[in-house]
């Protein structure tokens, strides 16, 4: 009976111990705090431990651009390409927070650049960066994969009335006649949210209207 007892104290502070740990590790990444990071990695904690939603503490570094822990991270071998319960990798955090930095490593890494569904350059057009899509871009990233709803990244930015967005896209070569599931173009899209200088724009370039 002792020895049970005994076993269930244990158990329950061990297990408290464990909770305190796993609060202190997810609020120190939140916060950037790389040593008080790598000092619960050294006691034990996974590098790879997710906060509820399933964002690890590399999706976590990246996404708040906290650099020296997501390099430390890396260094102990955080895994690159895995997703939260949403789909999004560090790499589509960080192209829709405009990490640049931060997608150069990642990508320098192994990060995948054209994933199924959603993609960093959605998320790079989506986030409003030039700079991350452009990277993308010249890095080999799908112009006209399609997300889920069958948009193309074209299609993203001339949604948000972004024309330098469109522009980058066309200049890569991007299919600005492809339509969504709904049989909306990039053109059409345009003139139905009246971005009249895209709309211009895309028939100056050969739309089909």
């Amino acid at each position: 009976m002792r020895k049970l007892l005994i076993g269930f104290v244990l158990l329950l502070f061990g297990s408290t111990a464990s909770g305190g740990a796993y609060e202190d590790i997810i609020t120190a990444a939140n916060s950037g705090e790389t040593p008080v990071v790598i000092d619960l990695l050294r006691r034990g904690m996974d590098v790879n431990t997710a906060d509820p939603v399933g964002s690890t503490l590399l999706m976590i570094s990246v996404r708040n651009g906290h650099l020296p822990l997501m390099e430390a991270l890396l260094v102990n071998r955080a895994n690159i390409n895995r997703r939260n319960q949403f789909g999004d990798s560090a790499l589509m955090l960080g192209a829709l927070k405009a990490r640049l930095e931060a997608v150069q490593r990642l990508i320098e890494l192994g990060a995948v650049v054209n994933p199924d569904g959603w993609t960093p350059l959605h998320y790079a057009i989506f986030g409003g960066s030039k700079e991350v899509a452009a990277f993308l871009v010249a890095r080999g990233a799908k112009l006209d994969a399609r997300a889920p709803n069958g948009q193309t990244a074209l299609m993203l930015a001339v949604k948000l009335g972004r024309l330098d967005l469109v522009q980058l896209l066309i200049e890569a070569d991007a299919d600005m006649d492809l339509t969504d599931y709904e049989g909306v173009s990039a053109l059409r899209l345009a003139q139905k949210l009246g971005h009249e200088a895209i709309a211009v724009y895309l028939r100056n370039e050969g739309a089909v209207e």
